[in-house]
């Protein structure tokens, strides 16, 4: 469960951006969307759902490609390039893509919060990654902190470790040799740290707690599934290509397809060179399975391949966040898979949906809470976005209970939206077209 996502000088984000997760103080309704886990004798809440608005090019998806990033770096365990053709967004795996390029070297900083199989996890870094499309920077981590269950377990400046102590060790599972010889494991440790790489995937997974790395590279890798730029059916074969039988989407997929609406007589997986591809099925021996692409429509065959995403994520207790999730799908059939993630009983691994969109249909009190309505404005002088909750606002905005949200999003009230006149440039145009004949 995602309580927390931070990250600084990432694109359009300069200034340091909290994306929470957990419900905000003093709101009442809509108690469903909330999930409540205990970690030893404390209790943690997060919601279940946010939806995210803004204009065009405000940053809605820089956030979401940050949270990608982030999670590139981690498994990868460093802050070096890599050929990553597959993947959509660009600076997970061109590094010189991250920073803000109108502004001075700032190092870039990532963070996130998590509960996953009853252990809290606090993990941080910051790297210098120099100036936008600075191909050639030496690059380094500045610094690097990991928290289990609120308790410090190592920190990191540099080439320089603080805070491994003995104390905080025996709070986590730990390597057998590192009980008798902790201060030999510390000094071993700080000798081998790289300044492109990550203590916790490398030094400290090596010689102190494989165990408990394990456990955070898990939920990063199989747990947070991030979707950029409206591209699920690579999403898909990235992060269900580990399971190339996919029995828990094959067995209801058909069923789902001709739910949703489809052409054929059904849709399924054919793993083909190690990768799922979406097929449409007819009759038995009428014709062979052919890419659903060539048949169905483009919205079914996307809306498909979400399907996929989000039943892993209902099934696994996932974060899924997806860049445009109702691109080329009607409105009710979004709504309803939004209110299954707010459904106790369906939803009982306590999986999260986080989405960006420009459909204010979802500005619905009745739908999102307040703390779930994320927005994003970007400020069109120095090129820098802003993100905030509508919960931030005090009730004098127009967010009490019973208001109508959409109303006011268009009157202005909430901000995060810009008013767009093509006609004047049209008008230019016919005038310069009549010049010309």
């Amino acid at each position: 469960m995602l309580l927390e996502f931070k990250t600084e000088n990432y694109k359009s984000f300069w200034e340091e951006t909290l994306f929470s997760m957990i419900p905000a103080s003093r709101q009442t309704g809509l108690d469903y969307s909330v999930f409540n886990m205990k970690v030893g004798s404390k209790q943690y809440k997060g919601l279940s759902s946010a939806v995210v608005y803004g204009p065009n090019a405000a940053g809605k998806t820089n956030l979401i490609g940050a949270m990608d990033t982030m999670r590139m770096i981690v498994l990868r365990g460093n802050i070096r390039n890599q050929d990553v053709k597959e993947s959509p967004n660009a600076a997970s795996h061109l590094l010189e893509l991250v920073p803000n390029c109108d502004a001075d070297t700032k190092p870039t900083k990532f963070g996130i919060r998590f509960v996953h199989q009853d252990t809290l996890v606090d993990y941080s870094f910051s790297a210098d990654f120099g100036r936008f499309m600075e191909k050639d920077y030496p690059r380094k981590i500045i610094r690097e902190d990991l928290k289990i269950n609120e308790k410090p377990i190592f920190e990191r400046e540099e080439k320089h470790l603080r805070g491994i102590g003995a104390s905080a060790l025996k709070t986590v599972p730990v390597n057998v040799h590192v009980k008798d010889n902790h201060q030999v494991a510390v000094q071993l440790a700080e000798s081998g740290l790289n300044e492109e790489e990550l203590f916790l995937c490398n030094g400290f997974k090596t010689i102190f707690s494989k165990e408990l790395v394990s456990l955070v590279l898990d939920w990063v890798e199989n747990h947070l599934l991030v979707v950029y730029h409206s591209d699920p059916t690579k999403a898909l074969q990235q992060l269900a290509g580990q399971n190339e039988e996919m029995t828990y989407v094959e067995n209801i997929m058909s069923e789902a397809a001709r739910e949703f609406g489809i052409t054929s007589n059904g849709l399924e997986y054919k793993v083909n060179a190690g990768k799922p591809e979406l097929v449409s099925v007819f009759q038995k021996g009428s014709v062979a399975p052919i890419p659903a692409e060539w048949f169905e429509s483009y919205g079914t065959v996307r809306f498909m391949n979400e399907f996929s995403l989000i039943l892993r994520a209902l099934m696994e207790g996932s974060t899924l966040v997806m860049d445009a999730l109702d691109e080329s799908i009607h409105p009710m059939a979004l709504m309803n898979l939004i209110h299954i993630f707010h459904n106790d009983d369906l939803n009982k691994k306590h999986a999260q949906l986080i989405f960006n969109t420009h459909n204010p249909i979802f500005l619905n009190a009745s739908l999102f809470r307040r703390d779930e309505i994320k927005f994003v404005e970007r400020d069109r002088q120095i090129h820098r976005s802003h993100h905030y909750s509508l919960s931030d606002f005090r009730t004098s905005a127009g967010i009490r209970k019973g208001e109508d949200y959409l109303s006011n999003y268009f009157a202005h009230r909430y901000g995060a939206i810009e008013d767009v006149d093509f006609a004047p440039l049209v008008e230019r145009l016919i005038a310069a077209s009549d010049e010309d004949r």
